[in-house]
């Protein structure tokens, strides 16, 4: 069955409540989020989520060097960043699509749906 990453974007400043306009209103996108995840996972969807620390709090390594090269923070800057994610597997993207849409409003957020590669991608960039 084909992957899927739904990957969820927010601000990459981060005020009191994440982005939310109040308490309750994070409190209950989490309840939402944590329902969502059960239904990916009663329905036989469901890899993995979870979600990510601030973007500042990232290091990127390029060891394409003789020495690796670490620097503090992500690889771009952006004023959105990847704040969470789910991998699932769905039989087409038309299912994943709906999905997302689930998953969008569960955690009022954006999500971008990302195919995973397949072998038949790889051979597909190969050519004949």
């Amino acid at each position: 069955m084909p992957r899927y990453m739904l990957s969820v974007y927010g601000p990459a400043e981060r005020p009191e409540f994440g982005g939310y306009p109040d308490k309750e209103a994070m409190l209950q996108a989490f309840a939402d989020t944590g329902a969502f995840n059960e239904k990916l996972e009663r329905e036989g969807y469901f890899v993995f989520a979870d979600g990510l620390e601030a973007a500042t709090t990232a290091t990127t390594v390029d060891g394409q060097g003789e020495t690796p090269v670490l620097t503090d923070g992500p690889y771009v800057e952006t004023k959105e960043y990847l704040g969470g994610f789910w991998v699932i597997d769905a039989p087409d993207l038309d299912v994943a699509l709906t999905l997302a849409a689930e998953g969008s409003k569960a955690c009022r957020g954006k999500v971008e749906v990302r195919p995973f590669q397949t072998e038949e991608s790889f051979k597909d960039m190969l050519g004949p």
